[in-house]
């Protein structure tokens, strides 16, 4: 039976497989919940979004995102509290993130309306996936790719927009061992390395797989044209303390406009830790692991939040970073997981309670 509500037609599932969830043994993003978001672009407009059972998605062999890669996406998560109340942590960032996606991409954008309705509606249904375990959560990934058939080398006339979620645990556990790339770039300027679109990540993973058979476990990206410049940690954006000031490259066309980023920014200031938006070079951070003034690095993004990079290898040669009390990293996380799950006060106005 189909029924509509805020203009979204809602198909609920006959029998839910919740049962089959184990939310003790929680993967990243392998298991999924009942529903799911479809929405179409056609005829020049979106059309009513429809909520229904998660299912595969039929394509024609000649759709534009298999020749073209016309492909954008966003992360989320959602949360619960001590009292099973919702939380999204800045959709509304998320949400004009992918519109800015979706303009380079040459794929319509979304409404608010259609992406904030649609999303609370299938959280309210699906709110049992939502895990309590610490460090757990329900990760959303709103997509967008062109459906639209044909061969010719243009943007498509169709496009589906699609949420799915995932009861997931910890992203990464543990820390990282990072190998500086040299030869490979993530992106160039002028390029598509700020949006979020599926090339950029298929792109990373070759350089990735041949450090990890060096022993690492992902590759820091350097600047396109140089390699002198510290841009990402594989597919996050990266901070380095040195002394006691904490680093971070500027955004531009090749480096994401990272959400976790922009909050450990905020953060940092909020908490009186020195920080500096400003490119970084390799030499740098070279010279500071010598001399002892490399305190920290690490990644930031929506998956981990947070992850500690414990050493690094350049041409052959692996540094370890100082084991520190109190660090910057656990500090800056334990106060997002804290905004995040509702445990502390949200002086910045970050967190959105999903009504229920």
């Amino acid at each position: 039976m189909s029924i509509e509500t805020k203009n979204i037609i809602v198909e609920k599932v006959k029998t839910s497989k919740i049962d089959q969830v184990d939310f003790d043994n929680l993967a990243f993003g392998s298991v999924f919940t009942d529903h799911m978001v479809v929405c179409t672009f056609k005829n020049g407009e979106w059309e009513t979004p429809t909520i229904m059972p998660y299912q595969p998605i039929t394509l024609d062999p000649s759709s534009k995102i298999f020749h073209y890669g016309q492909s954008i996406f966003e992360g989320m998560k959602a949360y619960k509290d001590k009292d099973n109340d919702i939380y999204l942590f800045r959709p509304l960032d998320n949400f004009k993130r992918l519109n800015i996606s979706a303009e380079r991409m040459c794929i319509p954008q979304i409404p608010e309306e259609y992406f904030m309705n649609s999303l609370t509606t299938l959280l309210q249904l699906d709110k049992e996936f939502i895990p309590t375990k610490e460090g757990s959560s329900l990760y959303i990934r709103p997509f967008m790719f062109a459906s639209g058939n044909g061969f010719h080398a243009s943007p498509a006339n169709e496009y589906k927009f699609i949420i799915a979620c995932a009861p997931s645990g910890a992203y990464f556990s543990g820390k990282v061992k990072v190998l500086i790339e040299e030869k490979y770039s993530r992106s160039a300027n002028g390029g598509v390395g700020f949006a979020k679109t599926g090339g950029n990540y298929a792109g990373q993973f070759y350089p990735t797989q041949l450090a990890v058979a060096k022993g690492y476990n992902q590759v820091i990206w350097t600047d396109d044209s140089t390699h002198e410049f510290i841009e990402e940690a594989g597919a996050m954006n990266i901070f380095i303390r040195i002394n006691d000031t904490l680093i971070t490259g500027p955004t531009s066309d090749r480096i994401l406009d990272g959400i976790t980023r922009k909050s450990i920014l905020e953060i940092a200031k909020d908490q009186g830790i020195k920080t500096e938006v400003r490119k970084i070079t390799v030499k740098e951070v070279i010279e500071a692991a010598e001399n002892g003034s490399l305190k920290e690095m690490f990644g930031a993004g929506t998956a981990a939040v947070i992850s500690p990079i414990s050493s690094f290898g350049f041409r052959e040669t692996d540094y370890d970073l100082p084991e520190i009390e109190n660090s910057f990293n656990q500090r800056l996380k334990k106060i997002i997981t804290d905004i995040q799950y509702n445990k502390s006060e949200d002086k910045f106005g970050w967190r959105y309670k999903v009504k229920v």
